[in-house]
């Protein structure tokens, strides 16, 4: 009599709670033990390379291999193929599958430790053929490094700060950082600034996949050269061959952010963007036909027919938000942030600040090109953009025949070009959560974006006209030498309200409820509602986006339809002009962490506050205290010496925006 299917599932079911696992947060209670070694197949060695570009590229100092050898003699080897980019690694003797479907936020694979280096320098820049001088970067390079790491990885990351005025901090953009609050990178929050001439090493786990990127949270220093892209390899919800480098695509202006920001303060405009880069490539078009600017080499792929493509988009830029497309070619999303999402096919994919999406392309053009050349396009999308002029927002090329140097026919796919996300009902998760329903004691947070007027301390320049944004008590501004991490009020203690602490105690894994409006939710003075759309960005977690909508917050969470089985997660989210969202996030990542529109100027103008989440339960190890402590000393030293500041600044005008 064979045993039916169901009975075999119960026996695969007790072996696998029988093995040896070595992933993570298994409960400390469960002895584990070997099965004989005579029932064991052989597994193969759970050391690959995973998809990178065809031909030669990346070269071979780029290229990484995942290595799970930890996990060879508990029966683990890789499973990732073309047609099944789901799995990741499965047990020959139980198989078990560690795979898309996998909850990363409670398991992960042993992978090995990674150590990188990133010098930061003074650097002048031409991407565009246009000099931009005092601009800042990692290692010389613009992108900076590609970092790169597998599913279960350690990875520490040594800053070292060779500027001459400033400080700098790396932030880690959608690392959930669990329990390692401290690694966070926001100077000022959870960390002083690293002085010139210091380092500092940042200790990570990767217990997510997908892709990202780096940058400086030290004022506006990001969009001046100081970001970089990050992929940390795992399984996908669709197939493809071949993986192309991450595609970093900004918005570029050939003067610093600093100087932008200097003027706008006293001027009261919004400083203009000049133009658009990919991967550090571009090319301006002078207004001036007397001076005539150089046209460096578009950014351009090579793609085979029939192949399969996965690309990596990401959003780096200082204030826009774009629409990419491919002429000629539609898309399969697989990706948002690091979150993966069911597949659906779309002709072009809005991307806002900070966020990332994967997606796979099929090398089969749905129009044809007599040269087999094709338009790729970053048009900023409208109202969520502002430039002067008209960029090229043809910024890439790809080519089906490499040797073709003509530049493609002009054939733009249809898509409109409101700013908004992609489709709330498209992004649908592959690993589904069931949030709790609001209740009488759910935390519950209203916030409303506004403009308010500010003068005197701390805020400077003084100005009794000078708007700043604002989302919670005050503009936010933060102390470089005074961290709130190093200043934790007890639960529910104060905070000066330039702070902008939201503070309580949660009961573990509960749900933590937040109401964002670009409206007034209740009786407010002083603070204006301009309309704006805001991409919120939330630290140290994923959220579940709840609700989003256009119209006015109906002023009850009750009147909300608010999707709580599998709603759309993940970690940066545009709040519509003049409307609402509502987010939710588990209690389960003691720490402070930022909240902050990722328009680099209301960043800077205060469009922010931080979460104190459960803090009576962080846990620094001494280790790392002593180095925090000592980054602290090192700023003060350094920033006590006026000679060393720009221009010789005075100490009360070091600092002359938010921080962040």
């Amino acid at each position: 009599m064979q045993p039916s299917k169901s009975w075999l599932s119960c026996i695969w079911s007790f072996l696998d709670a029988l093995t040896l696992n070595p992933v993570g947060h298994v409960p400390s209670n469960q002895h584990l033990l070997r099965p004989q070694e005579s029932i064991i197949p052989t597994p193969k060695n759970p050391v690959f390379t995973p998809p990178y570009p065809p031909t030669d590229r990346p070269p071979a100092d780029v290229a990484i291999k995942c290595d799970y050898s930890a996990m060879t003699k508990y029966g683990w080897e890789p499973c990732n193929v073309p047609n099944d980019r789901e799995c990741w690694l499965r047990n020959v003797q139980t198989r078990r599958r560690i795979d898309i479907r996998t909850n990363y936020e409670t398991y992960w694979p042993k992978g090995v430790l990674r150590k990188y280096t990133l010098d930061v320098n003074q650097q002048d820049w031409a991407p565009d053929g246009v000099a931009f001088v005092n601009g800042s970067g990692f290692n010389g390079q613009y992108p900076g490094p590609w970092i790169q790491a597998c599913w279960g990885d350690d990875i520490e990351i040594t800053v070292r700060n060779h500027l001459w005025w400033n400080g700098t901090t790396v932030h880690w953009h959608g690392i959930r950082q669990l329990n390692s609050v401290e690694m966070d990178g926001v100077n000022a929050v959870t960390q002083c600034p690293i002085a010139p001439g210091q380092e500092f090493t940042y200790k990570f786990k990767a217990i997510q996949y997908g892709s990202s990127w780096y940058h400086s949270h030290y004022s506006l220093q990001y969009p001046d050269g100081m970001a970089g892209p990050m992929t940390i390899y795992g399984p996908s919800s669709s197939g493809y061959d071949y993986a192309i480098e991450p595609f970093l695509m900004t918005d570029w202006n050939h003067r610093s952010a600093f100087q932008d920001w200097s003027y706008s303060v006293p001027q009261r405009q919004r400083p203009k963007m000049t133009n658009i880069l990919i991967n550090g490539k571009g090319r301006f078009i002078s207004k001036n036909p007397k001076f005539p600017v150089g046209q460096p080499p578009r950014y351009t792929q090579v793609f085979e027919r029939g192949k399969r493509y996965l690309l990596r988009l990401i959003n780096t830029s200082l204030d826009t938000t774009f629409v990419f497309s491919i002429d000629g070619h539609n898309v399969s999303v697989i990706g948002a942030d690091f979150v993966p999402i069911e597949p659906y096919n779309t002709s072009s994919v809005l991307v806002g600040i900070g966020q990332r999406y994967h997606v796979v392309i099929e090398a089969n053009p749905l129009v044809p090109s007599p040269a087999g050349n094709y338009w790729i396009r970053t048009v900023p999308a409208e109202g969520c953009s502002d430039f002067d002029g008209t960029p090229d927002v043809r910024t890439g090329v790809i080519r089906y025949d490499a040797r073709s140097t003509e530049d493609p026919p002009e054939a733009p796919n249809t898509f409109p070009l409101e700013c908004s996300d992609e489709p709330y009902d498209k992004l649908k998760p592959v690993l589904k959560w069931k949030v709790d329903p609001p209740t009488e004691k759910s935390n519950l947070g209203f916030y409303a974006v506004g403009l308010q007027n500010t003068s005197g301390f701390p805020y400077n320049p003084e100005s009794p006209w000078f708007n700043r944004w604002t989302a919670y008590l005050a503009p936010l501004w933060l102390n470089f030498s005074h961290p709130t991490i190093n200043n934790l009020a007890p639960p529910g203690g104060q905070y000066p309200g330039y702070l902008d602490v939201t503070s309580s105690n949660h009961t573990e894994g509960s749900w933590v409820y937040m109401v964002i409006s670009g409206r007034p939710i209740k009786n407010t003075t002083g603070v204006i509602f301009p309309p704006a759309a805001h991409p919120i960005h939330l630290h140290g977690h994923d959220f579940a986006l709840l609700a989003q909508s256009k119209d006015l917050y109906p002023g009850d969470l009750n009147k909300v339809n608010l999707t709580l089985t599998n709603p759309p997660r993940r970690d940066v989210v545009l709040l519509p002009a003049q409307g609402y969202i509502v987010i939710a996030f588990k209690a389960d990542n003691p720490g402070v962490w930022l909240l902050h529109c990722h328009i680099a100027w209301h960043a800077s103008s205060g469009l922010g506050l931080q979460v104190a989440e459960n803090v009576d339960r962080i846990k620094i190890a001494p280790e790392t205290r002593k180095a925090i402590d000592e980054t602290c000393k090192q700023w003060d030293a350094w920033v006590g010496v006026k000679e060393n500041r720009w221009a010789g600044a005075p100490i009360n005008e070091f600092q002359d925006d938010s921080g962040v």
